[in-house]
């Protein structure tokens, strides 16, 4: 299924990073954090808008940042993914919120 299928694209060292300053995992803390609610049917639907893609000389390293459609507006993934066993691994995720710059101090007074 979908849930276990996304979790099988994680590297066995691989870190997540979500949007909490708090929330940086390892592919099992972040499959404990998830699992509920993927049982619960409410897991996050996110759709791709846009995607860049860049490889290491030799195509076994890659990186790359999306733009996302997300319950949260437009959301920026990035990170790093590794060939390994013949398939593409996640490594490292860092998901975010752009801001607009013009909206930055408005930011910065809600968050501290």
């Amino acid at each position: 299924n979908a849930d276990t299928a996304y979790f099988q694209k994680i590297a066995d060292n691989g870190i997540y990073l979500g949007t909490d300053k708090t929330e940086r995992w390892t592919k099992e803390e972040f499959w404990q954090f998830s699992k509920p609610y993927f049982e619960k049917g409410e897991a996050w639907d996110f759709k791709p808008l846009e995607r860049h893609i860049t490889y290491s000389d030799d195509q076994t390293i890659a990186w790359f940042d999306e733009l996302l459609d997300t319950w949260m507006g437009t959301a920026r993934g990035s990170g790093v993914i590794i060939w390994q066993d013949n398939e593409w691994k996640i490594l490292q995720y860092n998901l975010s919120l752009p801001i607009p710059n013009e909206k930055m101090r408005e930011v910065i007074k809600v968050i501290e």
